[in-house]
């Protein structure tokens, strides 16, 4: 009788819990569809009407993921990253730039999975940390400014993950606005400055942007860095 209840709370657990992050995905994939446009978010109207938002996030709070589960774990945190900027705009909507937000990166927690953190860490202790053969988060990660590869209208999700980090950093680097190129000249975002080691584990800079490209950079190409649009990625 023991083993019958035991098996029985394993399976509701079990159930329950790819219940929990099948929702999840599955509403978030709605309100991104809903609210973004373009690479661009609507604020205003999730401002005037918070509640599809805070009840995702209510959910994300409990939600159980493990990095064993490598895919599922990657697409609830990009998401959960996702929705927490969001989420840190609309608290403090009208604003023209998160860097006009105090302690907007650094500061402010946001509960995901049960854990409190800031998206500081959710982008370095959690996503770099555990994955840090993993650039692609870069082009997944939308910090609200229009200097981040757009955010997509869509949810990430464990069965289409590759192919949605693959298709975002495509799209980011082969932009004539992210990547500029003149001849043998070629300036870069600033992502790749302040996260220069993520892209050149397994050569240069170049080297990593070219593997996305149809119109390769020269080898021997002068890198510099143009300063990063920290303007609201807002719907106008």
């Amino acid at each position: 009788m023991k083993k019958i209840i035991y098996v029985l709370t394993f399976l509701t657990v079990a159930f329950g819990f790819s219940q929990s992050t099948a929702d999840f995905f599955k509403q978030s994939d709605a309100f991104f569809k809903k609210h973004v446009s373009n690479g661009r978010v609507d604020y205003k109207t999730i401002k005037n009407n918070p509640e599809t938002l805070n009840k995702l996030l209510d959910m994300a709070a409990t939600i159980s993921v493990s990095k064993s589960n490598a895919k599922t774990f990657q697409a609830f945190y990009i998401n959960g990253y996702n929705l927490s900027v969001i989420k840190g705009i609309v608290n403090n909507f009208p604003t023209k730039s998160p860097l006009k937000i105090k302690g907007f990166f650094d500061k402010t927690k946001y509960k995901l999975a049960g854990k409190e953190t800031t998206l500081n860490d959710l982008e370095n202790k959690i996503l770099r940390k555990n994955f840090p053969k993993e650039a692609r988060f870069h082009f997944a990660l939308v910090c609200a400014g229009l200097g981040c590869p757009p955010i997509i209208s869509e949810a990430y999700t464990p069965a289409l993950l590759d192919k949605q980090l693959q298709r975002q950093t495509t799209i980011a680097l082969n932009n004539p606005n992210f990547i500029k190129v003149k001849g043998k000249k070629v300036q870069l975002s600033q992502i790749f400055e302040w996260y220069k080691g993520d892209f050149t584990q397994n050569g240069s800079e170049i080297d990593y942007v070219n593997q996305f490209r149809k119109e390769k950079i020269p080898s021997n190409a002068r890198i510099s860095y143009y300063p990063y649009n920290w303007s609201l990625n807002i719907i106008k």
